[in-house]
């Protein structure tokens, strides 16, 4: 049996997911039959201002399912719940009616089967972003959705030759994805075994998953309609408002930073220090890289060694970040405190190298596609090739088993993020700049009026999947496309 920190709890609502799906409630239909409003229905509420607080708290990291002998088996029940959250009771859109979920943890080559029941009024379903896994049938099918009172199961199997790194889950059903993700719906996975490209000393060292959830405040409640990504907005790690993050003099430790919500961007930085990042999207780095702030997009992660500087305390913050004249200029925030005390251990050398090089530079190229974002004046609608999303409608075909050259043009006022499910790409320029290959990755930001060129490779699944902005509010309102992959 695998562990799961909800105890008896999970085992009755086990239970009654079995009699459940032995009356037959466990259904799944296609996206296009529902009936649901867009996240833009309804009146518009102004948020409240964000919250702040002084540390007083130490950072709690999610409860863990993990797998057990090949197979990570739980249960994950969708409900709108009250909850404790920065030192208020809001309304949220919950998994297992917590707003920071549990991480699901597993190896390689494992399998993974999640009973998803959906406890809402709307559909839902269910993406664990980033993922190489099929995209068909009740594995990664985003085209599934789980209507209102009933339950599904999906199953994934997972190959050996899974990456190692950082992932997560949120919903995905068309119109309603940002609602949802901004109402609280997302949670982490961890893949294991980027311990095999440490050095001996760092193996097994201290870890942390610092993930960035954001939500607007109406009264009560999380805001999930009519979202707006300049209003006011609470900034959180792990669910806690500016926690208080350990670490002695001298000491190394691994943070799993990854942006969980729905749209809005962060920068962050950890003044004094440098984030030394060792794997990318889920994707180890073939050289180490340093940096004083990181960009992160909604859906991007980043896994970074950190090292503990003089005692005393410094804030991890999201510094100002312009999205672009169209976009949205988000303010500086304090994110956690980080506090450097207690006996001083001696400085671990960082390494250099680590996972293996993989490069597409040489590689033969079987097609090339542009891809070219766009939006309507007013910024409401949002499309691809000039085209809004229709999940009946092949908008890209490729090829297993060969590698392509794409080209993302973004002819807009503001940043948009580039994100594809299945495969991962390598970026290859930026506005005409070639970028230095550090690993593949699956949600880049292309610049105002700018362009990125990707090479990516189809392997193991044929079927069809999606490329879109995750920016998820220009999703919901059309900049996504179906990518049929044939054998």
């Amino acid at each position: 049996m695998n562990r799961s920190p909800f105890g008896g709890w999970a085992a009755a609502m086990a239970l009654l997911a079995a009699l459940a799906l032995a009356s037959g409630c466990a259904t799944a239909e296609l996206a296009h039959e529902h009936a649901a409003p867009s996240v833009s229905a309804g009146p518009s509420i102004s948020p409240s201002p964000a919250l702040t607080a002084a540390a007083t708290e130490d950072l709690r990291d999610p409860a863990q399912v993990v797998s057990e002998n090949g197979l990570l088996k739980t249960r994950i029940v969708v409900e709108r719940k009250k909850v404790p959250l920065a030192g208020r009771q809001l309304w949220a859109l919950t998994y297992n009616g917590l707003y920071m979920p549990p991480t699901l943890r597993l190896k390689p080559g494992d399998r993974m089967e999640i009973t998803f029941e959906n406890r809402i009024d709307k559909q839902t379903n269910l993406h664990v972003h980033g993922m190489h896994v099929s995209p068909g049938g009740n594995s990664d099918n985003i085209f599934l959705a789980v209507q209102p009172g009933k339950t599904f199961t999906y199953k994934y199997q997972f190959l050996k030759s899974l990456e190692p790194g950082t992932y997560w889950y949120h919903p995905h059903p068309h119109t309603l994805s940002a609602a949802q993700t901004a109402g609280g719906m997302s949670g982490l996975v961890v893949v294991d075994g980027l311990d095999r490209y440490m050095p001996r000393p760092l193996r097994g060292i201290t870890e942390h998953v610092i993930a960035l959830k954001d939500f607007q405040i109406v009264a009560d409640r999380i805001k999930t309609d009519n979202l707006k990504m300049g209003a006011p907005t609470t900034r959180t790690v792990n669910g806690q408002l500016n926690p208080r993050i350990h670490i002695k003099p001298g000491e190394t430790q691994l943070w799993r930073i990854a942006n969980v919500g729905a749209n809005i961007f962060y920068k962050v930085a950890l003044p004094g220090s440098r984030f030394h990042v060792v794997a990318q999207d889920g994707y180890p780095v073939n050289k180490v890289y340093s940096a004083d702030s990181i960009v992160i997009p909604a859906g991007a992660r980043y896994d970074v060694l950190v090292q503990g500087g003089k005692a005393g305390t410094t804030e991890l913050m999201t510094q100002p970040y312009n999205s672009g004249k169209a976009g949205n200029q988000f303010p500086q925030a304090t994110l956690a405190t980080v506090d450097t005390s207690g006996e001083a251990v001696r400085q671990a050398t960082l390494p250099t190298t680590f996972g293996p090089v993989d490069d597409l530079a040489k590689a033969p190229v079987a097609a090339r596609k542009t891809i070219v974002f766009t939006e309507n004046s007013a910024g409401t609608q949002f499309y691809i090739n000039k085209k809004q999303f229709d999940h009946n409608r092949v908008d890209f075909r490729s090829k297993l088993d060969t590698v392509e050259e794409w080209t993302i043009r973004n002819n807009s006022d503001e940043v948009h993020s580039f994100h594809v499910h299945t495969n991962d790409f390598q970026v290859m320029s930026i506005n005409g700049k070639p970028q230095v290959n550090y690993g593949f990755q699956d949600t880049v930001d292309v610049p105002v009026r700018g362009n990125m060129v990707v090479r990516t490779r189809f392997l193991d699944y044929s079927g069809r999947t999606v490329l879109h902005c995750h920016i998820l509010n220009h999703e919901d309102e059309g900049m996504m496309a179906v990518l049929q992959i044939d054998k």
